[in-house]
C-alpha cells in the first residue's frame, strides 16, 4: 500500500554549521548520510513524498547524488534555494521526481492541504467550521523544531526535517498531530 510523506529543507551539501549542528550533526556529510538513511528507512520505493523545497545548496553534484539515493516518487516544490537550474537537475534524475512549482493544493481524504515552502495563511482560523472545511498549510523554510511554530497565525504545520527528527513525516501523523492540537 502506497504511503504519503511530507518533508522539507533537506539542504543536502549545505556545508554550514547553522544548518547541520542544530540537527545534531558534526558535519554536512554526517547530516547527508543520516537524512538518506532515515528517509529510506520509512519511505519505500512505491511511496510518495512531497518535498516542500530547499533540496540542496552549494555542491550541486553532491546534492544530486544524495537525491538519487532516495526512495519514493518525489514531488518537489520550489524553495528559496531551488534555482531554475537546480530544479532542472532534479527532474532530469528520474521520472520519479517531478516539480510542482511554488505551491499546490491537494486533498487527502476529505481534508484540503496547501503545500508550500513558506508558511502561508490559508484560513481565518474559523474555529466554528469543522476541520474538513478549512485548508491547512503544510510548509517548511524556518528550520523550527516546533511543528506548530506558526499555529497562532493560522492553520500552519511545519514539515521541515528540523521538526521531525530528520525524517520525512507520514501524512497520517501530520493529520493526527493537527487533530490533537485542535481538540486540546
Amino acid at each position: 500500500m502506497t504511503k504519503i510523506f511530507i518533508t522539507s529543507d533537506t539542504h543536502f551539501c549545505h556545508n554550514q554549521p547553522f544548518i547541520y549542528e542544530p540537527r545534531g550533526f558534526h558535519s554536512v556529510e554526517e547530516m547527508n548520510e543520516a537524512i538518506i538513511k532515515n528517509w529510506n528507512k520509512v519511505v519505500k520505493p512505491e511511496d510518495i513524498v512531497y518535498h516542500l523545497g530547499d533540496v540542496m545548496l552549494n555542491d550541486d553534484r553532491g546534492g544530486i547524488n544524495c537525491l538519487r539515493r532516495l526512495n519514493g516518487k518525489i514531488y518537489i516544490l520550489t524553495g528559496n534555494h531551488d534555482t531554475a537550474n537546480r530544479i532542472q537537475k532534479y527532474v532530469n534524475i528520474s521520472p520519479n521526481i517531478l516539480h510542482l512549482g511554488f505551491a499546490t493544493k491537494i486533498n487527502l481524504g476529505n481534508q484540503g492541504f496547501y503545500l508550500s515552502h513558506y508558511p502561508t495563511i490559508t484560513s481565518n482560523y474559523d474555529v466554528d467550521k469543522p476541520l474538513s472545511r478549512r485548508v491547512i498549510n503544510l510548509c517548511g523554510h524556518t528550520h523550527t523544531q516546533d511543528k506548530f511554530y506558526d499555529w497562532n497565525t493560522g492553520l500552519i504545520y511545519h514539515c521541515e526535517l528540523d521538526a521531525h527528527n530528520n525524517t520525512p513525516v507520514p501524512f497520517e501523523q501530520i493529520y493526527e498531530d493537527i487533530k490533537e492540537k485542535i481538540n486540546k
